[in-house]
């Protein structure tokens, strides 16, 4: 297994990444008793020295359901017959994982509904009124 390649700039190293082959379920016959091929990529978040602290912390965010114990991400793949395409696949899920934990969520800039707007729903409120008035029957005028 080589480097994995987030993007031209970011490589995570080969070090930090840790993968296994275990027996896959579903599907396959007498294949699936035999062989190995399901795949379990592990990435170890705080140990990893290419990650800024930012970009760990929105990685742990988006992969919580993916934390094993030791709040490694563990990807897996299961979905070929083949061991290394598995792997292929798994190296590709967390490369995609970490590039969208490489873009910063833009700050949200407070902003006041316009006058126009204030008062289109005024309108709108006083319209919706008058019709609910217009289905009052009427009663006693006291």
């Amino acid at each position: 297994m080589s480097a994995l390649i987030v993007t031209p700039t970011l490589t995570i190293p080969e070090q930090e990444l840790e993968w296994s082959a275990v027996r896959a379920s579903g599907p396959g016959g007498q294949n699936v008793n035999k062989v190995s091929t399901k795949v379990e990529l592990r990435f170890d978040v705080e140990g990893s020295a290419v990650l800024g602290a930012a970009v760990k912390q929105r990685l742990r965010a988006l992969a919580r359901k993916r934390l094993d114990a030791e709040g490694r991400i563990v990807v897996t793949d299961q979905s070929t017959r083949l061991q290394s395409q598995n792997l292929e696949r798994a190296r590709a899920k967390l490369a995609e994982l970490i590039q969208r934990a490489l873009i910063a969520p833009k700050p949200r800039k407070p902003t006041r509904p316009s006058r126009a707007a204030k008062r289109r729903r005024l309108e709108h409120k006083h319209q919706v009124s008058e019709k609910k008035q217009g289905r009052r029957t009427p009663g006693r005028d006291d």
